[in-house]
């Protein structure tokens, strides 16, 4: 059984799926702060690449485990000239800027732009995220930066307010996405970038993963369909897959004018079996190289990164 199977938002019912009414919507949006709340991303998940995190939690060396993990991850599709994802942000230019972080998580991202941004909004819709990034932050010095419990759905800060907002791997497993770059655009001034990364969905990254999970996690046998054996696959309560054009079009359609927009993924998105030992002892011969052609120039990644503009 895959450790993202269970707790699932019900009802969910295909890759892009919007709420069909407010208590829908709530009630996604309540599954989804639970299963933050309990299995928060520190890239130590059972059968995966790691065993759990041998440090004490909301220590120095806690959080350094989970960035060197996390980061070893990036590195395999996008490593960095000098920052961790410096090719993606340049974080000499925030110095002057106000930049808003959608779902702080564990931290690794804001501890980056917080250290380089003039001003920088830290928000998490859990309990967990909060504590643990404004830990964090306080251990690493780096106090001013506001980190603030809020749903990204119901965003209250004022128009024009920011210059950059950022979000990796979040607005994809909301209980309502378009709701949220509403607010995007709203809170961004005019020019100002929204850069993010949802989940990709191709016939690699989506249907042959879905397909042998469905056969080998045994999910078709006990009636469910594609849709359900991807998610239960993919970690949180809901977990949105958009094409190229679909991602595209969602920012487009709300005055976020896509400027760049690319397939990126990890190194065990090109070996469509669970995660165990085996698998990355496997991943561990293939050359970054030769994976990052994979993953990137093929499109067998699993993430879709993009740079919007307000206009």
């Amino acid at each position: 059984m895959s450790v993202f199977a269970e707790n699932k938002a019900p009802k969910f019912a295909n890759p892009t799926q919007l709420p069909e009414s407010e208590e829908q919507r709530q009630e996604w949006l309540k599954a989804n702060k639970n299963w933050w709340e309990t299995s928060p991303m520190r890239y130590d998940w059972l059968n995966g690449e790691y065993d759990k995190i041998p440090y004490p939690e909301f220590t120095k060396e806690f959080y350094q485990e989970i960035d060197r993990r996390f980061f070893a991850n990036a590195r395999e599709y996008a490593p960095e000239k000098k920052i961790p994802f410096d090719w993606l942000v340049d974080f000499e230019s925030l110095k002057d800027k106000k930049v808003l972080e959608i779902g702080v998580g564990n931290g690794s991202h804001a501890q980056l732009l917080s250290t380089y941004a003039g001003d920088y909004t830290g928000i998490d819709l859990t309990d967990y995220g909060v504590k643990s990034t404004s830990t964090r932050l306080k251990i690493f010095g780096l106090d001013k930066a506001k980190i603030i419990q809020m749903n990204a759905e119901e965003i209250d800060f004022e128009e024009n307010s920011f210059d950059l907002v950022w979000s990796w791997g979040v607005v994809h497993a909301s209980a309502d996405t378009p709701r949220i770059l509403k607010h995007i655009h709203r809170i961004l001034k005019p020019g100002g970038e929204f850069r993010s990364m949802v989940y990709y969905r191709s016939f690699w990254s989506y249907y042959a993963f879905g397909i042998l999970a469905g056969l080998g996690r045994g999910y078709f046998f006990k009636g469910d369909s594609l849709h359900e054996s991807v998610q239960k696959i993919t970690d949180g309560a809901i977990g949105r897959y958009y094409s190229i054009a679909e991602w595209r079009k969602e920012q487009d359609d709300l005055g976020l004018k896509v400027d760049d927009i690319w397939v990126v993924g990890m190194k065990s998105a090109i070996l469509p079996i669970p995660g165990s030992r085996l698998k990355y002892k496997l991943l561990d011969l293939v050359p970054d190289s030769i994976s990052r052609f994979m993953t990137n120039n093929l499109r067998m990644g699993s993430f879709v990164v993009s740079v919007a503009k307000k206009v």
